[in-house]
């Protein structure tokens, strides 16, 4: 087969310089697109989010097995195409990014997994036809309750799109029943919901439950009460508020007691 060039569009500027010091989720990151390559920016500022392909310079190129060390080091390995892994035999980049501004053929960009002057091949809007609500994947567990606390909180915002203390209080929430019951995209998990509309918003972008095929989700719209009861196989989970008075730093530091009741049935 014929080789293929690629000619880089543009590069990242960015305030990380090394692939370990990069966190999980990206970063804030500008992409300056080359002087040639300007005119393909016109109303790129049309879109809210965009897909970014880079070449991951200072990645290994030979490894086709990986283990997903940072997230858990104690996880199985896995092929490098099914994993988002830097080390790859092409090590090209695809990273959902949210458009903050554009200055001339500067993009301010959120969420940015690339470090300072990684090379970008191309830019690509973010379409609706890119969602798949409730996809398989393979449930990837972060060793740590910080990091999977942040992954939900990240997953939730996507969908909610507001950073509301009903959002928080759906993560803490998630956070208990992921521990308890496992993977929250899981088609055996059923869930019923008591509380706001953003409450419920929140829980469905974190959960991925859809109302039909199949049915996981079940709600009532209540503005005195959150209340989330997780059943899977023969367990249920029952999480409820025990008071409304929380402020932001309460949902994010709180104990589990001191913010839920929380009562997980056997034999249900």
């Amino acid at each position: 087969m014929n080789q293929i060039t690629l000619n880089p569009v543009g590069k990242v500027i960015s305030e990380r310089n090394s692939p370990d010091t990069m966190p999980l989720g990206g970063t804030d990151s500008i992409i300056e697109i080359f002087e040639e390559y300007s005119d393909a920016l016109l109303r790129i500022e049309e879109n809210s989010h965009l897909w970014v392909l880079s070449w991951f310079h200072e990645s290994p190129r030979k490894s086709l097995r990986v283990n997903p060390k940072r997230l858990n080091p104690d996880l199985e390995e896995f092929g490098v195409f099914a994993l988002r892994a830097f080390d790859r035999p092409n090590p090209i980049g695809l990273s959902l990014v949210k458009l903050e501004k554009v200055e001339r053929s500067f993009l301010y960009v959120q969420g940015l997994d690339a470090i300072n002057n990684t090379p970008v091949l191309d830019v690509k809007p973010y379409f609706e036809n890119d969602v798949i609500f409730s996809p398989k994947t393979p449930y990837i567990r972060r060793k740590n309750r910080e990091m999977r606390q942040q992954l939900i909180l990240k997953r939730g915002f996507a969908y909610h799109q507001e950073k509301c203390l009903d959002l928080l209080l759906a993560v803490r929430m998630a956070v208990i029943a992921e521990e308890k019951l496992g993977h929250l995209q899981n088609d055996d998990l059923v869930i019923n919901a008591k509380g706001t509309t953003c409450f419920i918003d929140a829980l469905q972008g974190i959960t991925h439950a859809r109302l039909a095929n199949p049915p996981r989700l079940s709600y009532s719209i209540e503005a005195s009460i959150s209340e989330s009861i997780w059943t899977k196989d023969d367990k249920q989970l029952v999480i409820k508020t025990k008071n409304t008075n929380y402020t932001e730093e309460n949902l994010l530091n709180m104990a589990d007691e001191d913010l839920f009741m929380i009562d997980l049935y056997f034999g249900i």
